[in-house]
């Protein structure tokens, strides 16, 4: 249970990065906005690796990981919209489909379903409190809290590129 945890926690950290940009710059921001981008990224992150799971169970051969580039708000957002978190949600559970794929090949001890169950709501959790920390906080631009967003999901690359290199 407590690898599957750590693989939420670590698959939701994307989310978290493009939750805690949304919340600096939706202005006005409003509590609500936290909750359905938790629920947006918590159940995409649920079904991917479900997803993955049946592709890993059914296909044989070479499996290769997905990347997505996060959405581009240069002028920042003054509205959230359910188009908006559908492809946020997607790009950012692209990663878990390939973690399904590797729970088809060794299932966690607690099954596939609660597994993913879990890191659903670990990513809801994480992705809703970010917005909500992040929409705290006053008078930051959009582009700067762009920037700094993205810059936060260039560090994350970077820092699993150097993992991959050095081991």
């Amino acid at each position: 249970m407590l690898s599957v945890l750590l693989i939420g926690v670590s698959l939701s950290m994307d989310a978290f990065a493009v939750s805690v940009t949304n919340g600096l710059t939706l202005r006005p921001f409003r509590k609500s906005y936290a909750l359905w981008m938790g629920l947006y990224f918590g159940v995409f992150q649920c079904l991917m690796p479900l997803a993955g799971n049946m592709l890993g169970s059914t296909v044989s051969g070479r499996v290769t990981a997905l990347e997505a580039l996060s959405p581009d708000e240069e002028q920042g957002m003054t509205r959230l919209s359910h188009r908006k978190l559908l492809a946020m949600a997607v790009a950012t559970s692209i990663d878990a489909l390939a973690v399904g794929v590797s729970f088809a090949f060794s299932p966690p001890a607690m099954g596939v379903a609660a597994g993913c169950v879990l890191i659903g709501c670990t990513t809801f959790v994480i992705s809703a409190a970010g917005a909500l920390l992040a929409g705290k906080i006053p008078g930051l631009h959009p582009r700067r809290a762009g920037i700094i967003g993205g810059a936060v999901l260039v560090l994350i690359g970077v820092k699993l590129l150097l993992e991959g290199i050095l081991s």
